[in-house]
């Protein structure tokens, strides 16, 4: 089994940055494909970004592209989304997620999931 858990969330500026962790149990850690999710109140868990077992990345387009950077290691068991010049819209709870499923990018592909951080940006 895998087992995650996400730290770094908190409150900030508009334009400040985050920093979020994920910390990863399990041996297989270097075989899944990692996420990086977001849920706004009275929206849909949406992608953010995804980093691959080679560290081949892919972010949700527009929305974080320059501004946000997901990178793992895959000795320390750990994957993190760098979030720069942060606005309110970014403004949720983040996830992290393991996948098997090869280059997923929609939620239910995901088989395992964090509880979550909440990341809230004020104007």
């Amino acid at each position: 089994q895998v087992q995650l858990v996400e730290s770094g969330g908190g409150l900030v500026q508009a334009g400040g940055s985050l920093r979020l962790s994920c910390a990863v149990s399990g041996r297989t850690f270097s075989s899944y494909v990692m996420g990086w999710f977001r849920q706004a109140p009275g929206k849909e868990r949406e992608f953010v970004a995804r980093i691959t077992t080679r560290g081949d990345i892919r972010y949700a387009t527009d929305s974080v592209k320059g501004r946000f950077t997901i990178s793992r290691d895959n000795v320390k068991n750990t994957v993190t989304l760098q979030m720069n010049s942060l606005k309110p819209e970014d403004t949720a709870v983040y996830y992290c997620a393991a996948t098997s499923s090869g280059l997923a990018t929609a939620p239910r592909f995901y088989e395992y999931w964090g509880q979550g951080t909440q990341v809230t940006v004020s104007s």
